[in-house]
């Protein structure tokens, strides 16, 4: 190839027509050779900031990437567009393996991707050595951090490349790093002096929308009859036995949902995820075991059934609808039972203590993002350091609730949680609060305290959401260690000596409205049929070359041509992402399509 300039490559090979963000900065201090450390959303574009560089410097790139169906997947992409691109991982043959090594060794290959497991054994430590290598990049960076939510040891052995390589330019790459996470970044990689490029997080094109738990499956249902109808998406459970039983409920209610988490076979998760990559509107229930990595660029939604376990792992998750910057939308239902239960999981965990308090802070932040009552992407922009405005496009902005003055139930709860000896969980308590007479309370007499029945006015559904947020507010703790109980804190005791009042969300909540987020752009019949007839081209394409569509062409590709329906292998040229080996490939086909359409 010969060498161009980072625009041309740009159009000429990608397709695009002008960089993003700080894309053409990342790219220009690679090709100074120095080194750098990237956050950008998910979506946002990271790939082209470490490929495009790898093209024009001389020799190979080294990609070090956790994830096999990643790997793949990039590689599938950059050889589709006439990148020679290969990967080694557990699954690559003997004879691929020397077939790539050999590519190597003749300068042919321009990016090698390679998990970080690999790079470890002293047999590929000396092949790397015998190659010039362009640069190194490392993506997922935040996986040497064990302050960060998807540790992984063998990440903080990547320092090793520094010292092989001091004079090879350097890039790590992630979507989501607090302050502890950078830092162990700069110290664990050796990026100590690597400029850093921060990215807004805003992704604009999400719809955030957070439900209070009530018969959560019923909710999802409703939920994906809205949105999920011939969309693919993907729907986040807690638990392995969740997983399977909520992708069971949506297959009998005839969507096309298939399970994945760890527990099951290699093969079937395998099987599993290459239907959702490889077709259109499949609903993959998941575990976070599934998705870091996921390039999918047409996830419509990104569902989560229980609470997620931070603000990092919810936006990187949510993160994977709408990366092709079309409109898309993250929903999540969640309820106190599963705060309970992931405040469990951190203190049964294996992790040090110091790192259990971290994970309950982060887990408390989380809370808070989910009872807020202002606009959520101005608080989950706040969380990483970036100052916004109302954005008008999510669930509080579109509905804002109206908080109210809730001192006088707030004290009634208080003061039974102290009644009771702060030694019962949040059901007995509000049994106790509206008055139940059963055997349990009975057998403590606490059906003769003075808080006995005062709050018969609610009903358990809205005492719970009460309780809740007083959780949130930090007027109340759960005591894991002692039977789930509730237990006042140093705040509380402002508000039962009145001397604080407590504002909170409505109680009585109106049915949550499913805000439609994708706009219809179909506007004729003729369209339509185009639309379909290129979604069903890139179907059997994808097929025959053994890949996702989406590397074919992502939808944003078909939408631009049914908009602007070119006549000539000139004007198609002009289409987002058509690079010239796409257009050679596909453009008489494309344009058959189009004048068949026409007739």
């Amino acid at each position: 190839m010969n060498i161009l300039t980072p625009e041309e490559i740009l159009h000429d090979v990608f397709g695009y027509t002008e960089f993003r963000g700080y894309q053409s900065d990342i790219i220009q201090t690679l090709l100074q050779g120095h080194h750098a450390l990237v956050l950008m959303p998910t979506g946002g574009g990271k790939s082209i900031c470490y490929q495009i560089p790898a093209l024009i410097r001389p020799g190979m790139a080294l990609v070090v990437s956790p994830l096999i169906a990643l790997m793949i997947d990039q590689v599938a992409a950059l050889k589709a567009v006439g990148i020679q691109a290969a990967c080694v991982h557990s699954g690559t043959t003997r004879e691929e393996i020397f077939d790539i090594a050999r590519q190597a060794q003749e300068d042919t290959l321009k990016l090698l991707y390679v998990a970080p497991e690999r790079l470890m054994t002293d047999k590929f430590s000396r092949f790397l050595s015998s190659l010039t290598l362009s640069l190194i990049a490392i993506d997922e960076a935040h996986c040497v951090s064990q302050w960060g939510h998807d540790f992984r040891p063998e990440y903080q052995q990547l320092q090793l490349l520094a010292n092989q390589f001091p004079d090879v330019p350097r890039i790590a790459l992630t979507a989501t790093a607090d302050t502890e996470t950078k830092a162990d970044i700069r110290h664990y990689l050796g990026l100590e002096d690597a400029k850093e490029f921060v990215d807004s997080f805003d992704r604009p094109n999400i719809f955030y929308q957070v439900i209070e738990k009530n018969n959560g499956k019923k909710q999802l249902l409703q939920f994906l009859k809205t949105h999920g109808q011939n969309q693919s998406g993907i729907v986040y459970c807690l638990s392995r036995k969740r997983v399977e039983d909520v992708a069971l409920f949506l297959q009998e209610q005839g969507f096309d949902a298939l399970p994945y988490h760890a527990g099951m076979s290699f093969e079937q998760r395998e099987k599993n995820q290459k239907r959702f990559l490889q077709e259109d509107s499949i609903v993959i229930v998941a575990t976070i075991a599934f998705g870091m990595g996921i390039d999918k660029p047409d996830v419509r939604f990104v569902a989560h059934l229980d609470l997620p376990k931070s603000i990092e792992g919810f936006y990187q998750e949510s993160g994977r609808a709408g990366r092709d910057g079309l409109p898309a939308h993250s929903w999540l239902c969640y309820g106190l039972n599963d705060l309970v239960l992931l405040k469990q999981m951190i203190m049964e965990g294996s992790a040090a203590d110091i790192q259990k308090q971290v994970e309950l802070q982060k887990l408390d932040a989380m809370l808070s993002f989910c009872e807020l009552s202002s606009c959520r992407r101005v608080q989950l922009l706040a969380y990483f350091g970036e100052h916004s405005t109302p954005c008008g496009y999510c669930d509080n902005c579109k509905n804002p609730p109206t908080q109210f003055d809730a001192t006088v139930l707030v004290q009634k709860l208080l003061s039974c949680v102290y009644r009771v000896g702060q030694k019962f969980s949040a059901s007995y308590v509000i049994d106790v609060l509206r008055g139940v007479e059963n055997d349990w309370i009975l057998s403590q007499k606490h059906h003769l305290l003075s808080t006995f029945g005062i709050g018969k006015e609610l009903s358990e559904k809205e005492w719970r959401g009460l309780t809740r947020q007083c959780v949130a507010q930090k007027l109340l703790d759960i005591n894991l260690h002692f039977n789930q109980a509730l237990q006042l804190t140093e705040k509380s005791k402002a508000v039962l000596k009145g001397e604080q009042i407590v504002m909170i969300r409505p109680l009585k909540r109106d049915k949550p409205k499913n805000t439609p987020v994708s706009e219809t752009w179909l506007r004729t019949e003729r369209e339509e049929q185009l639309w379909q007839a290129l979604r069903l081209w890139r179907k059997d394409k994808a097929q025959e070359e053994n890949v996702p569509a989406y590397v074919i062409f992502p939808d944003r590709t078909l939408r631009h041509i049914v908009q602007s329906r070119p006549k000539s292998i000139e004007n198609l040229s002009l289409v987002y992402g058509m690079g010239q080996t796409k257009l050679e490939r596909f453009g008489q086909e494309i344009l058959g399509i189009i004048h068949k359409s026409d007739q």
